[in-house]
């Protein structure tokens, strides 16, 4: 008798809670924005926060919502932002975008302060000994960069200066966001013209070349010798305007050093 009032009463205690979660699931629900879901399905699913979002989930709420633009998400590139024009009805305009490594301070060109035995990770080094190497601005060569591409873009070269695929390349930024140096940049992808391959931000000459002999030496020959005048320096480094900039190729000539590069041919 005792076994049967049980199963009966767990029985009853069953179908109050179930019919309870029913009310209460259905009362309480929120309705999933159609249009929302929709972009969703557009987006790659990476997840990767590039697009300033938590998630993909985040940015297409966003996006459905008119809170942000089509043109976040860097994974996706231009493919992803048409799809995202037809179903908002909007037009795009989105240039995808590459990074580069901006340094040349290989361990035989830019000294190093000493043996370093700490955890092998270039924001571990920089927050525990400001560095290991004597440029303060040079790549550290850990690969935090690598351990956070999910693209398989970069692999560390045999001078330990990352190498990035920049046909694998989506421009997410996350290598550039993890780089305690600053050493990875973004740019479009399209840019054409001269770009300097080095981060070495100290504006006094002659610390450069004690610190690394691949440095830029500010001594701003490509500022004064380009014939479209769009080179200009900004906090020890040259800046290019690609607006203007030809790829004639003369800064390339007159530094001394071999900083600058031609993007079109000696980096992309």
């Amino acid at each position: 008798m005792i076994i049967i009032i049980t199963l009966l009463f767990a029985f009853i205690l069953a179908f109050v809670l179930g019919t309870a979660l029913g009310f209460f699931k259905k009362f309480f629900a929120v309705e999933e924005d159609p249009l929302a879901a929709q972009v969703r399905e557009a987006l790659p699913g990476a997840n990767c926060g590039a697009c300033g979002f938590p998630g993909c989930d985040a940015y297409a709420a966003a996006i459905a919502s008119r809170q942000t633009g089509i043109s976040g998400c860097s994974v996706g590139g231009k493919t992803t932002a048409e799809k995202l024009s037809a179903i908002m009805g909007l037009g795009a305009n989105v240039v995808s975008t590459v990074s580069f490594v901006a340094c040349r301070g290989t361990p035989e060109k830019a000294g190093q302060k000493g043996i370093y035995t700490g955890t092998e990770s270039c924001r571990a080094a920089k927050i525990s000994a400001g560095g290991t190497k004597l440029c303060a601005w040079g790549c550290l060569g850990f690969g935090d960069c690598i351990k956070v591409c999910k693209f398989g873009a970069i692999r560390m070269g045999e001078d330990r200066i990352p190498i990035i695929d920049h046909g694998k390349c989506t421009g997410c930024k996350l290598c550039t966001n993890e780089c305690p140096q600053g050493c990875i940049r973004n740019i479009p992808g399209d840019s054409k013209g001269a770009v300097p391959v080095c981060n070495n931000r100290n504006t006094i000459k002659a610390q450069v070349r004690k610190t690394c002999t691949a440095g830029c030496i500010k001594c701003e020959l490509c500022v004064k010798n380009c014939p479209e005048h769009c080179i200009e320096m900004q906090n020890g480094i040259p800046v290019v305007d690609y607006s203007k900039c030809t790829s004639c190729g003369t800064c390339v000539e007159k530094c001394p050093v071999k900083v600058l590069k031609i993007l079109e041919r000696d980096v992309f």
